[in-house]
């Protein structure tokens, strides 16, 4: 490693708090595609594509081309300040590309876990109710809440108890935890038996103001649920008033149809 590598990695071990991992110890200097250059001259084919955000790549022309614009106009004015036409332009777009003959409306915020929390409290105040029921298996953020909603307990829950109250997890199909006596059908439909005794052994739908789900889990280990399944769901949230939530991920926006 060079002087600079080793100049970078103190200050990194100095000033940077060790809460934020990393998943190496290179340092960028310039990206451009699916690639970036790091300060020794290396070049690396890019996966992460910052976890999922960089649908088009690093530095796309049109990209950095409209951010140069926006940034000689202004920067954050805030739009519950004052309104601004990209906001406004970019909400009817979502609602035009949005699949469904019906009203949409968006709120643009800063994060998943964001908006996550913003979807169980728009659900709590339009119901009148105070639970939440999320899956086995699922992740929802690193929040208090949505940790709370969030399963798996190391690395994520560990140490950073006491959790939300009124938070419950239900059943998620997952075919590889078949036992080979059943076929998938057989599976898919005791898994949905289970889902219907968790609504009267563990939480009562009256009292649930929404259900919050991965229609395909990321975290949990990139599980597809059976059609069948979100089906039940949907007629779970259709039957009892249930505001339903898909926290979608791993399909990116509108992919899971």
């Amino acid at each position: 490693m060079t002087e600079q590598f080793e100049y970078y990695k103190t200050i990194r071990e100095q000033y940077v708090a060790r809460g934020v991992g990393n998943g190496n110890l290179h340092v960028a200097d310039t990206a451009s595609g699916a690639t970036i250059k790091d300060i020794e001259g290396n070049t690396f084919i890019d996966f992460a594509g910052a976890i999922g955000t960089l649908n088009v790549g690093h530095t796309h022309p049109e990209i950095t081309k409209h951010l140069k614009e926006q940034l000689d106009k202004f920067i954050h004015p805030g739009f519950n300040v004052i309104m601004y036409e990209s906001y406004l332009k970019l909400a009817q777009k979502l609602a035009e590309i949005t699949p469904g003959n019906f009203a949409k409306k968006s709120i643009l915020l800063n994060s998943g876990a964001e908006a996550v929390e913003n979807a169980v409290k728009i659900a709590r105040k339009y119901t009148g109710r105070q639970a939440v029921v999320s899956f086995v298996r699922g992740f929802h953020g690193r929040t208090n809440l949505t940790m709370s909603m969030t399963s798996k307990v190391r690395p994520y829950k560990y140490g950073f108890g006491p959790f939300a109250p009124e938070v419950y997890q239900a059943p998620y199909p997952n075919v590889s935890e078949k036992p080979n006596t059943l076929s998938n059908a057989e599976y898919v439909d005791q898994v949905i038996q289970k889902l219907h005794d968790f609504f009267i052994e563990t939480v009562d739908p009256s009292e649930v103001a929404c259900i919050v789900m991965e229609p395909v889990q990321g975290e949990g280990g990139f599980i597809i649920p059976d059609r069948k399944f979100v089906q039940a769901v949907k007629a779970i949230c259709e039957s009892n008033g249930i505001v339903f939530v898909a926290d979608e991920i791993q399909n990116r926006f509108c992919k899971n149809r």
